[in-house]
């Protein structure tokens, strides 16, 4: 399938919401669901159409994402990373990328993000080994990218290096009270060596300099993309709790309008609906805005710093939504097997994600004057 289809996301949500409680046990995806996400077209849909895929748009996979997340965070995450990660394989050299997709494009290629591993250089490569913590949906890769610090002239500068799934283990640490069914464990990289056409440098992702880039996906630096693909899962998650929300105190926001319930009124449920419907709607606005920036290729400096922070501050929002729900739903909200319950602690485990907190994100921002409102004029 060239990009994920409306029909395709209805299948794939339809049966992570019947398999969502067993993942969760398991800590895992459902390997059925995982199977659906890769056939819909989700790994594939930043790959380059050079090596097979359709090189797609942030806003079809916002769409998309937030779709699935509505029946299931996990899945939803599992289907954003895979395509975001497809992405930053693009930046590996051609001959890299050939290597990578040489099976086709729908190979799962998965991220080890932090610099917790080391390279050293080695005739035609690199040697690498090190662990990796929190590589979502490992257990299903074909290839990860893992980063690793590099001896540079004194010092030491983070490169990414792709490695197939033979060259690695998998350590069982995955143990969080939200989105347990990503399969987020260790990734465990003994030692192996890296030719230098499987390597890129971070620098080179932050920068947005795809080789032979065509499309407009490859030539978005990774700050002004990266945040929208951890996001997207969110706000469908969020709608998803919205809805699980309504049908648990519907007889509250239906019973007569000075019926107290419980000691509360029925204004307050509607305050509350409201209010977070409202808050979707923002968030949405935000991230089309965020999507269409990345859609038209790099977006510059500026840009580029507005589209972490408004990623950033939809998160927060997002946390905030849940977190409404969930203390003016009651105890049958929070049960064990209750899906709200779900749905808020994965939203509040995915806004915590490093690459989300507004804190650090709006340092920059306001280190950036050209992003600044000009002081009031004085009369």
């Amino acid at each position: 399938m060239p990009r994920p289809s409306p029909d395709a996301v209805q299948e794939i949500a339809t049966l992570a919401a019947k398999r969502a409680a067993d993942s969760e046990a398991r800590r895992n995806l459902d390997p059925d669901v995982v199977r659906l996400v890769v056939q819909g077209g989700f790994a594939r849909h930043f790959v380059p159409v050079a090596q097979g895929g359709v090189a797609g748009s942030f806003s079809e996979l916002l769409s998309a994402v937030a779709l699935l997340g509505e029946t299931c965070a996990s899945t939803a995450w599992f289907a954003s990373l895979a395509a975001a990660t497809g992405r930053m394989a693009a930046f590996l050299p051609v001959e890299g990328q050939r290597e990578v997709w040489a099976q086709g494009p729908d190979v799962v290629v998965v991220g080890a993000l932090g610099q917790s591993g080391t390279a050293e250089p080695v005739p035609g490569g690199w040697r690498v080994r090190g662990q990796w913590p929190y590589v979502s949906g490992v257990a299903y890769a074909d290839w990860a990218l893992v980063c690793a610090r590099t001896p540079v002239d004194g010092g030491h500068e983070p490169w990414f290096f792709a490695v197939p799934r033979a060259a690695f283990g998998i350590a069982d640490t995955w143990f969080n009270a939200g989105m347990r069914a990503t399969g987020s464990n260790t990734l465990v990289l003994a030692e192996v060596v890296v030719p230098r056409s499987r390597s890129v440098a971070l620098a080179d992702l932050f920068a947005g300099r795809a080789p032979d880039a065509q499309a407009a996906c490859h030539q978005v630096p990774m700050k002004a993309a990266n945040g929208l693909t951890l996001v997207a899962p969110l706000l469908g998650a969020a709608r998803g709790a919205v809805s699980r929300w309504v049908e648990l105190v519907a007889g509250k926001l239906k019973g007569p309008a000075a019926a107290i319930s419980g000691g509360i009124n029925r204004s307050v449920y509607e305050l509350t609906l409201a209010r977070a419907d409202g808050e979707l709607d923002a968030v949405e606005l935000l991230l089309r805005r965020v999507a269409e920036v990345a859609d038209r290729g790099d977006p510059g400096p500026v840009l580029t710093v507005r589209n972490g922070r408004d990623c950033a501050l939809a998160a927060d929002l997002l946390a905030g939504v849940v977190d409404r729900l969930i203390r003016s739903s009651g105890s049958r909200g929070q049960a064990e097997n209750e899906p709200l319950q779900r749905f808020w602690r994965d939203v509040t485990t995915g806004a915590g994600h490093a690459g989300l907190q507004l804190p650090a994100i709006a340092g920059a921002y306001a280190s950036r004057p050209d992003l600044l409102p000009a002081a009031p004029t004085r009369r």
